[in-house]
């Protein structure tokens, strides 16, 4: 079987590298992480290949001094210039991070590259400039808007995808999951918080990371008024004005999702890095008066729970929570490398055949 370079760019905590590491065919060669902790939770998984300073302390990539040759380039800029959430509040050395993945796929020069990013990034004049330069290096580039769910992660997550091959147009990944009633022949239903969390214990017990933030009592109060699947911040200001919160009260409309209940059977919504607060979306339990736990995100996400997640005991929850929001979902990152392994592996015949018939004249 092919054994392919790979370079992760903006690594995190490694959800895109386990996808292609999965696959079977790649191999890590290098990964660029500044965060310390999510370095730290990567090396614990995939062994050396953070690139760090000369003190040990992981590099910035706009400190990687040069890159190594590599077969494929992944990564995904980070998304806070390209978020709605905060577009208006990150600075332009934020935006122009993609101009150092541009530096590594031109000193990389790999014959496939992937970039991920929330679908904004499609529509903004960065990824125009990039488009641009990436075709001039010689690449054909497909880009289009993906659902994780239909991909076999039990989280409606919708990601910006671009695939770029040396010389050859890339075929973009079809779904083979898909929502109730519309399930093809051949297809599965999509994988739901039900199916995520299948053994976990309700209660969450402490062990690899199933432990929920420990709420306020008004906060359980809360949570008991508004018991069933779905309800959310409306519901409970109908029947308890008076422990909602003021804001929600006058806001009448918007934010529909804030202090949601998830449901059994239906796929979670997107995990964000905050996903412990109730407040910030649907992260309520479909039958328990608490938040999803750490783990049950995780599994939200198909990180196996075999994946050890590090983070400072001070403040543990804070960093592993952003790492697993960060993260590229693996089974989604799973079936990308498949393509692209595929894609590769036809290069590489066309290549051999060429070969035998310069030899054969």
């Amino acid at each position: 079987m092919a054994d392919y370079t790979l370079i992760d760019l903006f690594a995190g905590c490694g959800g895109m590298t386990l996808g292609f590491e999965q696959d079977g065919r790649f191999r890590s060669l290098l990964a660029v992480e500044s965060d310390p902790d999510a370095a730290a939770t990567w090396t614990k998984n995939f062994g050396p290949g953070i690139a760090r300073q000369p003190d040990g302390t992981p590099s910035r990539i706009e400190e990687v001094p040069s890159f190594p040759s590599a077969d494929v380039l992944i990564g995904g800029p980070p998304c806070q210039g390209f978020s709605p959430l905060n577009m208006k509040g990150v600075g332009f050395e934020r935006r122009s991070l993609w101009r150092e993945y541009l530096r590594a796929l031109e000193e990389a020069a790999p014959s496939a590259f992937v970039m991920e990013n929330v679908p904004e990034l499609l529509r903004s004049a960065e990824f125009s400039q990039f488009e641009r330069a990436a075709t001039k290096l010689g690449y054909e580039i497909s880009a289009d808007v993906l659902n994780a769910a239909d991909f076999g992660v039990p989280q409606t997550r919708r990601r910006a995808i671009v695939i770029g091959l040396m010389g050859q147009q890339p075929v973009m990944p079809s779904g083979t999951f898909f929502p109730p009633g519309k399930a093809q022949s051949g297809g599965n239903p999509w994988r739901t918080f039900r199916d995520a969390v299948r053994g976990l214990p309700k209660k969450p017990n402490g062990r690899n990371w199933h432990n929920a933030r420990n709420p306020r009592p008004v906060s359980v109060e809360r949570y008991e008024t508004i018991p069933n699947e779905g309800e959310g911040r409306f519901e409970l200001a109908e029947r308890r004005p008076d422990i909602t919160p003021d804001c929600w009260l006058r806001k009448k409309s918007g934010s529909t999702d804030v202090f949601g209940r998830l449901w059994w059977d239906r796929p979670a919504f997107t995990i964000r890095t905050e996903f412990y607060k109730p407040e910030k979306g649907r992260y309520l339990h479909p039958s328990e008066h608490r938040p999803i736990t750490l783990r049950e995100a995780a599994r939200c996400m198909t990180f196996p729970d075999s994946f050890e997640f590090l983070g400072p005991e001070e403040q543990s929850m804070t960093s592993v929570a952003k790492q697993i929001g960060n993260a590229v979902p693996p089974q989604l990152a799973r079936t990308i490398a498949n393509s692209i392994a595929d894609a590769l592996s036809r290069m590489d015949e066309v290549g051999q055949q060429r070969g035998s018939l310069a030899l054969a004249a």
